[in-house]
């Protein structure tokens, strides 16, 4: 087992390098300038051949990356360029809003996708099966953006039961744990697990039905047990695949939820992604998709090893 996590940790290093260099490469061929979001109209060439200074950018692409490199390594994400404010702290607040909303949503699709999951698989090709089937395709396909405007319209605007936008009352994006600011979670975390609630009730559903045609069922049948006995064996067999699917489908949420954040003006990380693209903020446009990629890589890393400690099978493999 030891020999399997520490083979995953040194595939994991070239994976976040390049993962680095993506991020660097594909901030910088994006067309415009980024110091126009700072600098006046009329400003003179001394004026932006200094701020070009200031902010590196004046070096060749290979030392810039360089340089940014060893400042990321060393806890240092940059200055943004649009507020002054040091990248990190910036991000900071902004991506634990992210990882709340995310988790949480992750472990609604997660629950709500088993339970249909399994129950269409065990049901098959019945109209339990065919309902189940039809729910998570409706979930897949439903632009998220699209459903949480929906969602604001009936449970914000026609009942006001929920709060439409903010992390908590008025718009504010600080957080309690409390009941008020509670509410204001419940409409994009609802919104957010639609998708991973598709896709992991139709992978269960898959595997479920693989599972149950396959000869150990019968034997299992055959030695007398019961159907929650079956169901028992199914679960922990298809449980590392789900997990799998789940530690996916958090990172997917964590790197994707721009369209959500901005539909709720909740103040995640996605919601920080859009004014740093709109405001031409390289620093602070690398850094969060630079954290949000290594959380990514983080997150396989960490399935990879739940996994093979559920199945051996796939250390053996």
């Amino acid at each position: 087992m030891l020999s399997y996590i520490l083979k995953r940790l040194a595939l994991t290093i070239p994976v976040a390098f390049g993962v680095s260099i993506v991020c660097f490469m594909l901030v910088h061929i994006a067309p415009g300038d980024p110091l126009t979001s700072v600098l006046p109209p009329d400003a003179s060439a001394q004026l932006q051949a200094e701020m070009r200074a200031l902010y590196g950018f004046d070096r060749p692409l290979p030392v810039q990356y360089g340089l940014w490199v060893l400042k990321t390594l060393q806890g240092d994400l940059g200055v943004s360029i649009a507020t002054g404010r040091p990248v990190a702290s910036e991000l900071g607040k902004a991506l634990g809003n992210t990882l709340m909303l995310a988790v949480l949503a992750t472990l609604i699709g997660f629950l709500f996708g088993c339970l249909f999951g399994f129950v269409a698989g065990y049901f098959r090709d019945s109209w339990i099966d065919r309902l189940a089937s039809f729910v998570s395709i409706i979930g897949v396909s439903v632009p998220h953006y699209w459903l949480g405007m929906v969602l604001v319209i009936i449970f914000s605007v026609q009942l006001n039961w929920l709060p439409a936008t903010g992390a908590g009352p008025g718009g504010s994006a600080d957080w309690a744990w409390d009941w008020v600011h509670v509410r204001h979670l419940i409409l994009p975390a609802v919104t957010m697990s639609v998708i991973p609630m598709g896709i992991i009730a139709r992978t269960v559903r898959a595997l479920v039905a693989e599972i149950l045609s396959q000869e150990f069922v019968s034997g299992l049948r055959a030695k007398g047990l019961l159907d929650f006995g079956v169901f028992r064996h199914v679960v922990k067999n298809a449980a590392p695949t789900a997990l799998a699917v789940m530690g996916l489908q958090l990172g997917y949420l964590l790197g994707g939820s721009i369209l959500i954040e901005t539909v709720f003006s909740w103040p995640g990380t996605g919601f920080l992604l859009g004014q740093a693209i709109f405001q031409r903020d390289l620093p602070l446009l690398q850094g969060t998709i630079l954290v949000l990629a290594m959380f990514f890589v983080a997150l396989n890393l960490i399935v990879d090893i739940v996994q093979s400690m559920l199945d051996p099978r796939v250390q053996r493999a």
